[in-house]
């Protein structure tokens, strides 16, 4: 395995980007074609062998890399510039520990290249129809529904790269198949009976798509967004109602215990079934899609009021098996990195895996790192099993996620201009840039302290704490952490920060409002266009997911992104190919920021007086690049409406009172 390894190495134009591979530190651009394979060979067999490993072990991420030894230590300090203090979570680790014998972030943009390739070949495997009818079947265990015929030839005549792979589709309704298609349509319907519930709905019928009238004015945009991406292919779906969440934040959280047996149920139902198939909707389905009667409208709310308050102990942790440690553990120690809750999705001090961050069962830290877990602004919660529609969702939610029309409607466009150009990579200003809102929760004794936008800021504004970067030592190809001083690293990375709150605070209440802007300062407000200029752009969720992160994924810009909240999307972008993910604690911050812009030592004038490390400007232009042409080949405007033009011909089979013997054999 390992000469055909060699073999197909020394084959590659290294040098060439379209085969982007990251170079190792050690230097062998001097050296001839097969001199470079011998130099790459230890690093080939190593990453062989993980892959080896992975595969064959299927074992959780950290017992995964094994050969690359976790570096997050445990001693950390805090102190902060208000009485009150804020939680910045660093790591000292001192010169002389632990050695690397390569930058993680090679091995992981060098993973993330294999595991795209891996889940691109199983996402578009199928060749023609039948080929795609019989990948569904195989995937699923079911045919496929009604009209699936015209969906692949939708797909396919607006370019699809993706054919066979959407199970979050299937993930997210599969609850749903315990439910009768009678109860929910009653639940479509009632839920929408109330403005106070927050859902509005958008009926299809005779192949014409329409927003429910009374919708509340503020967020009538949206339904209508909705229904301008039905439109395209409304013709071909059957009559049908859809619950849509007004809010950003998501709604419906079964308890972990309850989901289990709903799962059980469902998969049980679909493997027992052997009905002969009909491709064709049963008659007179608008019948029973009448609205709820107005008696009904006051027998019970389905939603619970949970804003303003805790939601991680009381809602979220509940979704995790009983045994886990967001059910077991309480983090008492606020100012102390939780390094149990790091490890299990990284590597030494970088975010590895994207998907297994986003769990929270291993990280019962998270209740006081981010806003929505705090105190959320807006929060109705369901902890029976509804079907509403969601823009994002975090772990453990039970909404199911469609194509926001906020993206649709490109709200945030990426459309640079004579004036606001989008220059290349090399070109653009040497800064790392953040401007928004404290949009994540509500605070009023303190709370804005734990919340991921304001630790940001204080991280790179207001920084009391020593900072460790991981840097090339001496020994050619070996690495350390280096501790930098609280006034030293900004100074030393080789990029400008500007990351601030835009115009004032935000959803705050009592001393909090003053204390915020004492603490994190406030800047004027940018035009959007404006963003194109920065080198590298920060992204994070608020209250919901972020709408921006998409146009910058567009550009040519290089993303930093980190989120509690996912998308329809989030399954098929790689980090470390597509963006640079980063943990929701920023311990990985200026290591990460040090690696792509380097990092250097300076005197009192500002002067630099050694290079510690030179800044990797050919891999954050890989990474950008690549970003932006998977964005433009599989997120665009049709990616959105083929994902949910696929997604409510499911949700139309469910619905349907001949469910189970509805199937489209081709």
């Amino acid at each position: 395995m390992v000469a055909r390894l060699v073999k197909r190495i020394t084959s590659l134009p290294l040098e060439d980007e379209r085969v982007p591979l990251p170079r190792p530190t050690l230097s062998y651009s001097d050296c001839s074609a097969h001199r470079r394979v011998l130099v790459l060979l230890p690093l080939m067999i190593s990453v062989y062998e993980f892959w080896k490993f992975k595969w064959s072990k299927r074992k959780s991420s950290y017992e995964q890399v094994k050969w690359a030894q976790l570096a997050i230590y445990n001693e950390m300090g805090i102190t902060s510039t208000v009485p009150i203090g804020v939680y910045i979570y660093h790591i000292r680790v001192e010169m002389g520990g632990e050695n690397i014998s390569s930058h993680p972030i090679n091995a992981l943009m060098i993973q993330g290249r294999q595991l795209h390739a891996q889940w691109l070949a199983e996402a578009r495997y199928s060749i023609d129809l039948q080929g795609a009818v019989s990948e569904y079947t195989e995937r699923y265990g079911f045919l496929p529904p009604p009209g699936f015929g015209v969906w692949y030839e939708y797909a396919t005549n607006r370019s699809s790269i993706i054919i066979d792979n959407f199970d979050q589709i299937h993930q997210d309704l599969l609850p749903f198949r315990t439910l009768a298609p009678s109860t929910l349509r009653h639940l479509t319907n009632s839920m929408a009976s109330s403005q106070w519930n927050d859902i509005a709905t958008v009926v299809v019928r005779n192949g014409v798509a329409e927003a429910q009238p009374g919708i509340i004015p503020t967020h009538r945009w949206m339904i209508e967004g909705i229904v301008l991406m039905i439109t395209p292919f409304a013709q071909y779906l059957p009559d049908m109602d859809i619950a849509f969440n007004l809010n950003d934040e998501c709604r419906v959280s079964v308890p972990w215990d309850t989901i289990q047996e709903i799962n059980h149920a469902a998969k049980k139902n679909l493997s027992s079934r052997d009905y002969p198939m009909s491709h064709v909707w049963s008659k007179d389905r608008s019948l029973s899609w009448a609205l709820s009667r107005a008696n009904d409208r006051l027998m019970h709310s389905h939603f619970t009021e949970k804003s303003r308050q805790d939601t991680f102990h009381t809602i979220v942790s509940e979704s995790c098996p009983p045994s886990s440690a967001a059910r077991t553990q309480y983090q008492w120690k606020h100012d102390t990195l939780c390094t149990s809750c790091a490890e299990p999705h990284s590597m030494d001090q970088f975010l590895q895996d994207w998907i297994l961050s986003g769990d929270i069962c291993h990280q019962p830290d998270l209740a006081d790192l981010h806003g929505f877990f705090i105190a959320p602004s807006a929060f109705k919660v369901s902890r029976k099993l509804l079907p509403v529609f969601s823009q994002s969702k975090v772990f453990g939610f039970n909404d199911v996620l469609y194509p926001s029309a906020w993206n649709y409607l490109e709200k945030a466009r990426y459309n640079p201009s004579d004036e606001n150009p989008d220059p290349c990579y090399e070109d653009k200003e040497n800064t790392i840039f953040w401007r928004g809102t404290t949009s994540e929760g509500f605070s009023e004794t303190g709370e804005w302290q734990g919340m991921a936008r304001q630790r940001l800021l204080h991280l790179a504004n207001n920084n009391t704490n020593p900072v460790s970067v991981l840097l090339p030592r001496r020994t050619e190809g070996i690495y350390s952490y280096y501790t930098f001083s609280p006034s030293a690293i900004s100074q030393s990375i080789g990029a400008n920060v500007s990351i601030g709150i835009a115009e004032d605070v935000a959803r705050c209440g009592g001393k909090d409002c003053s204390i915020q802007r004492r603490e994190l300062g406030i800047t004027n407000r940018v035009q959007f266009d404006e963003h194109w200029r920065h080198r590298f752009l920060f992204d994070l969720d608020g209250a919901g997911f972020s709408g921006r992160f998409l146009p910058f994924l567009q550009s040519n810009c290089l993303p930093f992104r980190t989120a509690i909240f996912r998308q329809w999307f989030d399954t098929r972008i790689m980090p470390w190919l597509h963006f640079v993910p980063q943990d929701i604690r920023f311990h990985d911050f200026w290591s990460t920021l040090g690696y792509f812009a380097g990092v250097r030592t300076v005197d009192e004038a500002g002067k630099v007086t050694k290079v510690l490390m030179k800044p990797h400007h050919r891999e954050g232009r890989i990474i950008a690049r690549e970003g932006r042409k998977w964005a433009e080949e599989s997120l665009r405007k049709e990616d959105m409406e083929i994902y949910l033009f696929r997604l409510l011909l499911e949700w139309g089979r469910l619905t349907d009172d001949r469910r189970d013997e509805l199937g489209f054999t081709g």
